[in-house]
């Protein structure tokens, strides 16, 4: 069996500790998604109740409680609510999924091969991104990876556990993208015997006292309104209908793993490829996995109407084992030119460097630092280039591809996020409404897509404003008491005449985000 010796595995952990938790508490939480579940675990701590979530101060049926549990022992092991706590629980799930993935990749390939595998996941953009948000996904990644690594060691009765763990995380999905994918692996390797010795219903049932027991709480006290809002809209028709109409694209995941996994892209569709026609023996039956793991989660996805960046995050242990499995393979043909990584390098650290120097255009406070990171990635592209094309030299490559990804998330959250969220959190508008001389007897609206970031930042529910219903909009032009209305300022301008806003008066404008007050 391999294993890694002790002084990777710690230094691994130091790189990619460094990647996902840099910058954790510099940012204020993003609206809308992290301070919905930022939000909600504080009102459990207000309420003492910790099974049936809220949110302005209403029950409400989004999520099961795993994630909000962490996040409330975050909370209270920190004195209460700040960016760090509310962040730090999804972080650490991110860096589990990674070792995870590392420690499975050195016992199935080799321990050179599960290094690369850990350092390809932990550097990548997804990762980097998703690891600092406090939303839910690294923490559904964190329990499905365990059961699909599981699986592959046959470890049946820890995958069953993981399952249920994952179905108090986001539901259904957590038991039916596990069995759906290893099914299909046995019906593509004709295999469907090894399903007796799996210990099925046995396993199902420990699935089910692991992550019933919650569900029937919920149904016993919440009734029909639970399984309509939690099953009914959370899960059926997100993926029967768009939550984003202008996301339904079949190729919208494309550019989701081309960016999210910049700066391995270059190398995925060789490794994609080598792991088909370069496998031999039972690497390549692992192997095989592994491309029906990633493979099932793309289409599935792709047919789903509502599209979300995050969803594509359970794929990148699949597609990083892939190349760390190939990049190790690869270092034992040093002097040999790997002509499908150059290209792919080429392509990606170009168009990567370019769009850095042009999107940070879009953006006046932007513009040095885009700038900054374009060239510094054109450069590093430059030397992977001369690396690979040159002294053909693997190892140096990848170590550059490390260096490429640091960079990327130091300049991301270290320079530009912070200058641009304001466009992004109502924190400080929320903060200038609490300071403002308010009159008590006017009434505050909120845009539904601040209301959780502003509740979370005031403790103020106010009354939702949806600029996407016609009814919503209706019900505050119809109103005739003097209304405070916190408001981004693109649907103002959209949608004012529907509100009877024409004459609101602007009382504050931070980067797009406004507070405007009725005459």
């Amino acid at each position: 069996m391999n294993q890694l010796p002790v002084k990777a595995i710690v230094l691994l952990l130091v790189i990619v500790g460094f990647n996902i938790l840099f910058g954790i508490d510099g940012v204020a939480l993003l609206d809308p998604d992290e301070p919905v579940y930022a939000e909600t675990a504080k009102e459990m701590i207000r309420f003492n109740e910790y099974l049936s979530p809220r949110i302005y101060n209403e029950y409400w049926y989004d999520k099961p409680p795993i994630f909000y549990w962490l996040l409330v022992g975050s909370l209270k092991l920190f004195g209460g609510f700040s960016e760090l706590a509310a962040r730090l629980p999804a972080s650490l799930m991110a860096i589990g999924a990674v070792l995870m993935t590392t420690v499975s990749a050195a016992r199935q390939f080799s321990a050179r091969a599960g290094f690369w595998s850990g350092l390809v996941m932990g550097t990548t953009v997804m990762i980097m991104y998703m690891g600092k948000a406090s939303v839910t996904d690294t923490t559904l990644l964190f329990f499905m990876t365990g059961a699909l690594l599981c699986f592959m060691h046959e470890k049946y009765w820890l995958m069953y556990l993981f399952c249920g763990f994952a179905v108090m995380t986001k539901g259904p999905i957590g038991v039916v993208f596990p069995g759906a994918i290893v099914f299909l692996y046995l019906l593509v390797t004709r295999n469907l015997g090894r399903m007796l010795r799996m210990h099925v219903i046995p396993g199902l049932i420990l699935v089910a006292a692991v992550g019933m027991p919650w569900y029937v709480f919920m149904y016993q006290n919440h009734g029909m309104d639970f399984i309509y809002e939690f099953i009914g809209f959370h899960n059926i028709s997100r993926f029967s209908a768009p939550l984003h109409p202008n996301r339904v694209h079949w190729w919208f995941y494309l550019p989701v793993i081309i960016l999210g996994l910049f700066p391995w892209t270059g190398v995925l569709l060789k490794s994609i490829k080598d792991a088909v026609t370069k496998s031999v023996g039972r690497e390549s039956t692992r192997l095989l996995f592994l491309q029906i793991w990633w493979i099932f989660v793309f289409i599935f996805f792709s047919i789903a109407k509502t599209k979300q960046v995050s969803y594509m995050l359970v794929l990148l242990p699949a597609l990083s084992m892939i190349i760390g499995w190939n990049i190790e393979r690869m270092t034992c043909e040093n002097g040999k030119c790997q002509t499908g990584w150059v290209i792919g390098t080429f392509v990606m650290y170009l168009l990567m460097g370019v769009g850095w120097i042009v999107g940070g255009r879009q953006m006046p406070e932007l513009a040095m630092g885009g700038m900054i990171l374009g060239v510094a990635t054109l450069v590093l592209g430059a030397l992977n280039l001369l690396a690979l094309k040159k002294y053909c030299n693997v190892e140096s490559a990848a170590w550059l591809h490390v260096v490429t990804g640091l960079v990327t998330m130091v300049m991301a959250f270290g320079v530009l996020m912070p200058q641009i969220q304001d466009r992004f959190s109502v924190k400080t508008i929320a903060a200038a409404y609490m300071a403002a001389e308010n009159d008590a007897s006017r009434v505050l609206y909120v845009d539904r897509f601040l209301r959780p970031g502003f509740m979370l930042y005031t403790d103020i529910p106010g009354i939702e404003a949806d600029v996407n219903s016609e009814k919503s909009l209706d019900a505050v032009k119809q109103d005739p008491r003097q209304k405070y209305i916190v408001m981004r300022e693109h649907m103002y301008e959209k949608m004012k005449e529907k509100m009877g806003g024409e004459n609101w008066e602007l009382l504050e404008n931070k980067s797009g985000i406004c507070i405007y007050r009725s005459r």
